[in-house]
C-alpha cells in the first residue's frame, strides 16, 4: 500500500511538471518586430596596455583593436540564458572557449575564451561580462535575456577596476 502511494505521488509530480519548459517564460517583445533580439561582443583592450604582464606566448592572441568579437545581433527565445546565447554564436564563428560547471554557484563560468584564459595577465585576471552596462555579480548561465538586451564580455585584468566595475564588501 505505501508503495502504491509513492507511485501515485511521483505520477502526479510528474504530471505537474509536464509543460515546465522555457516555452512557459515570456517575454516582451520591444519592438513588435515578433522576434526577440540581443547583441554579444566579446572585448580584450584591457590586455594591450598590459602585454608585458601576459602569460609567456599569450600577448600574440590579443587582436590588434582588442576585440575578438564585434558587436553581433542575434535572436533567441524566451528563457534563453546569456550562456546560451554566447556558446551558440562562439560555436557558430568557430571561436574557442572553455568554461566549467560550478556547481557550487549552480551557474557556468568561464575559464576562456579565443584562447586568453583566467589568470593570463595576473592572478586578478579573467573573463566578465555585462548586460546593458551592468555587471550583474552572477554567472551567465543564471542571467535569463530581454529583448534588445546588450551583452558584452569583457576581459579584466584587475577584478574589473579597469573596466570601473566596483565589487561589493
Amino acid at each position: 500500500m505505501a508503495m502504491k502511494k509513492i507511485l501515485y505521488c511521483i505520477l502526479i509530480l510528474s504530471l505537474l511538471c509536464v509543460g515546465c519548459t522555457n516555452s512557459d517564460i515570456h517575454v516582451v517583445d520591444i519592438d513588435g518586430d515578433g522576434k526577440l533580439t540581443c547583441s554579444l561582443e566579446i572585448r580584450c583592450d584591457t590586455l594591450l596596455g598590459n602585454l608585458d604582464k601576459m602569460s609567456e606566448g599569450k600577448a600574440a592572441l590579443v587582436p590588434i583593436d582588442g576585440c575578438l568579437l564585434e558587436k553581433t545581433e542575434i535572436v533567441f527565445t524566451a528563457g534563453d540564458s546569456v550562456f546560451d546565447v554566447f556558446r551558440r554564436v562562439l560555436r557558430e564563428n568557430n571561436i574557442h572557449f572553455e568554461y566549467v560547471d560550478a556547481r557550487l554557484y549552480g551557474s557556468v563560468y568561464i575559464e576562456g575564451i579565443g584562447n586568453l584564459y583566467e589568470f593570463d595577465c595576473g592572478p586578478q585576471s579573467g573573463w566578465m561580462f555585462s548586460v546593458n552596462g551592468i555587471y550583474p555579480g552572477l554567472g551567465c548561465s543564471k542571467y535569463t535575456l530581454a529583448d534588445r538586451d546588450i551583452i558584452v564580455f569583457n576581459y579584466t585584468c584587475n577584478l574589473g577596476e579597469d573596466l570601473g566595475v566596483k565589487l561589493e564588501e
